[in-house]
């Protein structure tokens, strides 16, 4: 069960993915699910491939997605890292850094934000 912010009853305890009584998913289950998908949508390694997506992948796309997406609409980046930290579950920002890979967008809505703060001289 996929819960939203918001919707914890008092005293229980939220994790993104969980059974029907609250309780964390097992990584197994998680992963066998996930499996099923690949196998539903017909997603397989070619022969040219090096793999097939892992839960692992999504974690990755997910970080740099939603970092590249705060750029574009001109959010505080540097106060929202924290946030991503959490979304991921990690408890400090070490962790997360690990799923930051730049890409040719990131790279370029972060040199955008750079022109902009040089030539005006303000956080843009």
């Amino acid at each position: 069960m996929l819960r939203r912010h918001g919707e914890l009853a008092q005293g229980e305890t939220s994790f993104l993915l969980a059974n029907r009584d609250g309780t964390r998913l097992a990584s197994s289950t998680v992963q066998a699910a996930f499996g099923a998908l690949r196998r539903i949508a017909e997603v397989h390694r070619t022969a040219s491939g090096r793999q097939v997506p892992r839960m692992h992948d999504l974690r990755h796309s997910f970080a740099v997605h939603s970092l590249t997406a705060w750029y574009r609409r001109g959010a505080d980046v540097q106060r929202l890292i924290p946030v991503l930290s959490t979304y991921l579950g990690h408890s400090d920002l070490e962790g997360t850094k690990v799923y930051l890979s730049m890409t040719p967008e990131l790279l370029q809505q972060a040199s955008l934000r750079f022109a902009r703060y040089a030539e005006w001289g303000q956080h843009a």
